[in-house]
């Protein structure tokens, strides 16, 4: 029998919604409101009062970067750490996370703000991504960290296979430009976040990345890691590392 620990229910249709979202996600959940609270963005929150999964998704990210770390070092014992923390960031990215939140319809089960609906906030990977880290940490404080590791690893694993395979679309343009620096260089490449444009529900950031004392940039994106993403993106192509798509 499951509890809801909020001080304001869900109503039985999004009660029943919850439920069968728990039974897809393979978790029987003492305490739904933890669900709840991993599926409302902070643009939901500012509008309703309410708490936001930021928090959750703070914790969700460290629990997915233990899982993932550990189960490469067990599985791939031959593989240098270099490949290890290339596989690691590609799997844990925010591509590779929205991806697997397709699985899930986890865009219909978003709690979002208006405003933010009718920007595409629900469809935006970043907020996609954010979420399955937050439901994540909803399992591990409800069921534990081996519930939570089983749950993470029943989609790690093809993820990881798609990398192994060189199946995998997505592209880290951050951890090539810092192997290709510390390799060419001896450094490592630094981020500065130039500016940040737009109203607080649509923002857009601004992102600058140096290598020594020469600037790439700056690249723009709908949050931070995007930015970084594109600056990195921008220093490759100069540098003449890969070509322009």
């Amino acid at each position: 029998m499951f509890t809801i620990s909020s001080t304001k229910a869900p109503s039985k249709a999004r009660l029943e919604e919850l439920l069968s979202f728990s039974q897809e996600l393979g978790v029987t959940f003492n305490d739904i409101s933890l669900l709840e609270l991993s599926l409302t963005h902070t643009s939901y929150s500012n509008e309703s009062g309410c708490p936001s999964n930021e928090r959750l998704e703070f914790l969700g990210d460290s629990v997915l970067g233990l899982v993932c770390a550990d189960y490469l070092y067990s599985t791939l014992p031959g593989h240098p750490e270099g490949d290890l923390s290339r596989i690691k960031s590609m799997v844990v990215s925010e591509e590779s996370l929205a991806e697997v939140s397709h699985r899930f319809h986890l865009a219909e089960r978003l709690h979002i703000g208006h405003g933010e609906e009718l920007n595409g906030g629900r469809h935006k990977k970043a907020i996609l991504a954010d979420a399955m880290e937050a439901i994540i940490a909803a399992i591990y404080l409800d069921q534990g960290f081996e519930c939570a590791r089983k749950y993470v690893l029943s989609w790690l694993t093809g993820q990881i296979e798609k990398v192994l395979e060189g199946k995998n679309t997505n592209k880290d343009y951050k951890s090539q430009l810092q192997a290709w620096v510390q390799k060419n260089r001896g450094k490592v490449p630094t981020y500065f976040l130039d500016r940040v444009k737009g109203p607080e529900h649509n923002p857009t950031f601004y992102v600058k990345v140096f290598i020594g004392q020469k600037a790439f940039g700056p690249a723009s994106g709908s949050n931070k890691k995007q930015a970084e993403q594109n600056a990195a993106r921008l220093a490759l192509i100069s540098l003449n590392v890969i070509s322009e798509d």
